[in-house]
């Protein structure tokens, strides 16, 4: 089955003042239908078509040569933001880490406060466009910060940081100029109370298995 654009499981101003409306209706419509539109484009036809985004990007390295950079930028695209619709909801909606996501973050990170310093570090210092991410790898928590529309979903022979993501924060100037202009540490920080705990806890534990 070809790729299809999620449905936004908020409306488009349920984030605001974080991220506003017209960014949201037209970083939903406009830049993640395009992504699903040319991933679906450049994999008809090939051995793929029809497989889940995760297999395809798992399998990139294995993609014919002649359509595998339209697929890893839009297909990683489709990827990647179907994710950071899921991580974030309406302020003070998001619920808290579970308690063993917590205990992972204190043991690996010291506290909450490290957690996001080191996002924020990430997101902020992504030369370019790209995104930061906390990911599972190996059971164990990490950090950081892949360019364009690379997943960590690509794995190691593809992708700088492997692993499965489980919060992810875009740093395209797309996610937030609108709103920001150039002041990406303004929108990272306040893109952190929009984090829905709840779906990172669930993702962390399907990670860990």
């Amino acid at each position: 089955m070809a790729f299809s654009l999620p449905d936004l499981p908020y409306s488009y101003d349920a984030l605001e003042p974080a991220i506003d409306a017209r960014t949201m209706e037209i970083h939903h419509s406009k830049h993640h239908q395009a992504y699903v539109d040319k991933a679906n484009a450049a994999l008809e036809g090939t051995a793929f078509a029809g497989e889940p985004v995760e297999n395809v990007l798992a399998k990139l390295a294995t993609v014919p040569d002649n359509v595998r950079g339209a697929v890893r930028n839009n297909a990683g695209g489709h990827a990647n933001h179907s994710l950071f619709w899921q991580v974030m909801a309406p302020s003070g909606q998001g619920g808290s880490p579970s308690q063993s996501l917590g205990s992972a973050i204190n043991s690996t990170f010291g506290s909450m406060d490290e957690l996001k310093a080191k996002i924020a570090d990430a997101a902020a210092t992504r030369f370019g466009s790209g995104w930061a991410w906390l990911i599972v790898r190996d059971g164990k928590l990490m950090v950081g910060s892949t360019p364009n529309q690379d997943s960590p979903l690509m794995g190691q022979d593809m992708c700088e940081l492997y692993g499965t993501p489980i919060l992810g924060i875009d740093v395209w100037e797309h996610a937030y100029y609108l709103n920001y202009q150039n002041r990406r540490p303004d929108y990272i920080n306040a893109w952190w109370d929009l984090i829905n705990w709840n779906k990172v806890s669930e993702l962390y534990d399907a990670a860990m298995g």
